[in-house]
């Protein structure tokens, strides 16, 4: 696959393509300043990112919208060079809720159209505006749905998915990795048990021969195997530090290493949906 910072797209089974790498723009509300979500995505762009992942639960499409059709404005993309990646929250599963909240992403972002719009978690909470319902005593309220397609999939080297890969491979399905420098250590939703990724030793190592750091050693083996990966970071000097994974290749043996750290343990459990009767998660351990 030969990829470059000006061309990295991969081709989709429907005609179109999707940027090898996009820039995450998850973050926690309450911890983060107004317009930092849109300083980063016009650096990410003028970095060369042309895939901006995002969603409703941010609560911040607005400012990646502003983002980028002031680059827009600029010229310095136009609206087709970007790909952008919505998703549906656990309270819209209802088919009729589905328009709705797209419209609403399209009004937040004031796009005509998004590239991508996903279910972000394959189980439901109660339909409604509670972003995170829960009853009198503080639990979970949750809500039965049926569910026809899938979602974004957890990958880095210590979950590498090599037969959920394969099959999608063979299918012609691309992969996009979430949370694909391992993830926030938020105790809600993540096993923060698990060593972070970075730490790693040889990820480290391998950062040391090829003048990289370990994050970009991570990027570089996910996007070698042809999976999309979406980091996310709001810190300008790491935003174009993962952008720079064109310039140098892993040998076929560095590879198998990497894939060799899988420990086939999520990071992101999502905790606060362990009781629900839909739970994905319950046969993996």
């Amino acid at each position: 696959m030969d990829l470059s910072a000006s061309n990295h797209r991969i081709p989709l089974s429907d005609g179109n393509s999707i940027p090898i790498i996009g820039l995450g723009t998850y973050s926690e509300p309450a911890m983060t300043q107004k317009g930092d979500c849109t300083a980063s995505v016009k650096i990410a762009i003028d970095t060369g990112y042309r895939h901006i992942d995002g969603a409703h639960l941010y609560q911040n499409e607005n400012e990646v919208g502003d983002a980028i059709r002031e680059k827009i404005a600029e010229g310095k993309v136009k609206r087709e060079d970007i790909f952008y990646c919505g998703k549906l929250w656990a309270t819209n599963h209802v088919p009729e809720m589905v328009r709705p909240a797209l419209e609403r992403t399209l009004k937040a972002l004031k796009l005509d159209y998004v590239d991508l719009y996903i279910i972000e978690v394959p189980m439901a909470f109660k339909p409604g505006d509670e972003v995170y319902p829960v009853d009198e005593n503080g639990k979970w309220l949750y809500h039965k749905s049926d569910l026809q397609a899938t979602w974004e999939i957890e990958c880095h080297p210590y979950f590498t998915q090599p037969k959920l890969l394969k099959f999608c491979q063979q299918h012609d399905i691309v992969v996009v990795a979430y949370s694909p420098l391992g993830t926030s250590r938020n105790p809600l939703w993540v096993n923060v048990s698990s060593p972070p990724l970075l730490h790693d030793v040889l990820l480290n190592s391998l950062g040391k021969k090829y003048s990289k750091t370990a994050a970009q050693i991570a990027l570089r083996f996910n996007i070698q195997r042809g999976v999309v990966v979406i980091p996310k970071s709001f810190n300008p000097e790491r935003i174009k530090e993962n952008f720079q994974i064109f310039d140098f290749s892993l040998t076929e043996e560095e590879m198998k290493s990497i894939e060799a750290l899988n420990t086939n343990v999520r990071f992101v459990e999502l905790l606060m949906w362990c009781d629900h009767p839909e739970y994905p998660f319950h046969d993996e351990y």
